[in-house]
């Protein structure tokens, strides 16, 4: 594929051809508002839809294991420099986590100058709301990247563990010498194949869109999220902040690139994002965007993307400060300067070890309000609206996750000046 074309092109003939008609994501685009219009005319029966959507999620789920785990075995391998791996490890780790502190804060800051609590009546209902553990302690999450049976986190889809299995392989392999030379060779072919694979999954993209989309639609209407419109409003605006100042800003004054030549490479995986609710099954689609769009290595996008879908929650991280202030608004109660402190440090600590599928963010915040003594029966109110929120959440986790890998790449001097540059150019 040449620089600034959209999306993988290894799909199938017709779908190269449609994209050079129409880029994936104006088809994607598309496919949302239609899919909009759609569930605000169907209603409940929109559901029908819902088996269509589910194809498409479990499609893509079944290429983040073989994709993540061939590709970065294959880049590392190419990397020959285990000293260049740490050095990018520790970036990444240190970035993600720099961010998410701060995502939480702006999160923080926009509910506390909105007040989208102040005013508004909702009962929360009895009893305490769902039971949740602690925070995860860092000895926990260390111990937790090793994993006892690598086979079972292959088959569970664990991503971190995954991850440390595929550098301990990989490294190992250069060692090896010419010995391990043909078992490279088996895993270049099948991230080859993987890549390919995905094009054909990315040309069924649209309709799972849709599909998505249109169940997603006719599942809220008025009725359910007017009593919570505010606090939709105030998460989009926090969200929006993130992406087009917070993001689009160290694109500009640290890596001293063209933000918009960002966003537009981001598009695909973006979109994808927002439909599907879920980092992890976004991740083919921002491999390819890294690699084809915006001039990142596969040795670094392969790294740095699996890490960033599982401990970059930036989405999550507003959605948390914006909830817990909304809560503590709605009860009545008054945060001190120590309660929000506690919620930027136990919201970035429980991230590290939160999945990134739809949902994940609910189990995050009742981690947080019980830290600060807020009722967990919130919870409930909050589950209502979690699909929306989780759509603008996970698209700002994957704009992150990209945001950084670009970073990455840049401090590596590995970026493709000329493929990151000519990004949708012939558009």
């Amino acid at each position: 594929m040449t620089a600034g074309q959209p999306g993988p092109r290894r799909g199938p003939a017709w779908y190269g051809a449609l994209c050079r008609v129409c880029p994936l994501w104006q088809q994607i685009f598309v496919a949302l508002l239609l899919g909009a219009l759609t569930g605000a005319l169907l209603g409940e029966r929109a559901s029908g839809l819902a088996p269509v959507g589910d194809l498409f999620i479990n499609a893509i789920k079944m290429l983040i294991v073989p994709l993540v785990f061939s590709t970065l075995v294959v880049g590392i391998t190419g990397m020959g420099d285990p000293q260049a791996m740490g050095r990018i490890g520790l970036k990444t780790v240190a970035i993600y986590l720099l961010t998410t502190a701060f995502a939480i804060a702006l999160g923080l800051a926009a509910a506390t100058l909105l007040q989208p609590g102040v005013g508004v009546t909702l009962s929360l209902g009895e009893g305490s709301g769902p039971d949740v553990g602690d925070a995860p302690k860092l000895a926990e999450i260390l111990v937790g990247l090793v994993p006892s049976n690598p086979l079972a986190a292959l088959a569970d889809g664990n991503i971190l563990q995954i991850i440390v299995f595929a550098i301990a392989l990989a490294i190992a392999l250069s060692l090896s010498g010419k010995a391990a030379e043909p078992v490279i060779r088996v895993f270049e072919g099948l991230a080859e194949a993987m890549i390919t694979l995905t094009g054909f999954v990315m040309a069924l993209a649209p309709i799972g869109v849709f599909a998505l989309i249109a169940v997603v639609a006719g599942q809220y209407g008025l009725a359910m999220l007017w009593p919570l419109a505010k606090v939709i409003a105030v998460m989009g605006l926090a969200c929006l902040l993130q992406v087009f100042v917070v993001y689009s800003g160290l694109m500009a004054l640290v890596m001293r690139l063209n933000p918009l030549r960002y966003l537009r490479g981001s598009l695909d995986a973006l979109l994808v994002a927002f439909s599907s609710a879920s980092s992890s099954g976004t991740l083919p689609m921002s491999l390819a965007c890294a690699e084809k769009q915006l001039g990142v290595p596969r040795s670094i996008a392969a790294f740095v993307l699996p890490v960033g879908a599982t401990i970059n929650m930036d989405g999550t991280a507003i959605y948390q400060g914006v909830i817990a202030v909304f809560v503590a608004q709605l009860v009545g109660v008054d945060l001190s300067w120590a309660d929000y402190g506690l919620i930027v440090l136990t919201g970035t600590l429980a991230s590290i070890g939160t999945a990134g599928v739809p949902g994940a963010g609910l189990i995050m915040l009742s981690i947080v309000l019980a830290q600060v003594g807020l009722p967990l029966a919130a919870v409930g109110v909050i589950a209502g609206i979690d699909r929306i929120l989780d759509m603008a959440r996970t698209g700002v986790n994957v704009a992150g996750d990209l945001m950084v890998t670009c970073w990455v790449a840049k401090s590596e001097r590995a970026l493709d000046r000329d493929v990151f540059d000519a990004a949708r150019t012939a558009e």
